[in-house]
């Protein structure tokens, strides 16, 4: 009933980022009968990643597996969020085109904020992991009050970010000896 309100104008295909190489995305623009435009990102859903190892999702349409996840995680979606099938046949999601990504510069961070992003990242984090697991209490009942699971998380991160260090390191030496090719832009 919402997009009833609203004639399509155009269509144009969009130029995604890594994560979605090779998938198709489009933006189409919507005018109102007193022209106010609405923005529509139509995005490509493959299969899930999870699916060779976990087996294949309840969900047959993979555009229906994106949308449910996003609104099991996420307090209040987008009204627009849906999912359709292409033309030919490709599964789809559609939500509001909303291109204001904000990445915050933790570079300039000190201490003490660098710590509460730190603190809010991990909230979010869990409270989309409640949200999605059923059993969210009888985590937190195992995990208990003490500080050792923060703890064992907090040198599992280190550990990870210097095995990503080392692996960064062998892999420009690999470039420098001929191993790997690379392309750089000048």
């Amino acid at each position: 009933m919402l997009l009833d309100r609203y004639r399509l104008v155009d269509v144009v295909i969009k130029v995604v980022g890594v994560g979605s190489v090779g998938r198709m995305c489009s933006i189409v623009l919507l005018m109102s009968e007193a022209n106010d435009p609405l923005f529509l990102q139509c995005k490509e859903a493959g299969e899930s990643v999870l699916e060779p190892c976990a087996g294949k999702s309840v969900y047959k349409h993979h555009g229906q597996r994106v949308v449910v996840g996003q609104r099991m995680m996420q307090p209040a979606s987008d009204i627009f969020l849906g999912w359709v099938t292409g033309r030919t046949g490709q599964s789809l999601y559609v939500r509001q085109l909303r291109d204001a990504k904000i990445k915050p510069m933790v570079e300039t961070f000190d201490a003490e904020v660098l710590d509460i992003y730190g603190m809010i990242c991990g909230w979010v984090l869990a409270r989309a992991h409640s949200k999605v697991s059923e059993l969210s209490s009888t985590i937190s009942g195992y995990l208990g009050s003490s500080d050792v699971f923060d703890k064992a998380m907090g040198r599992f991160a280190l550990a990870y970010a210097d095995q990503a260090e080392r692996d960064y390191t062998a892999m420009k030496a690999a470039v420098r000896k001929g191993k790997i090719k690379v392309y750089q832009e000048s």
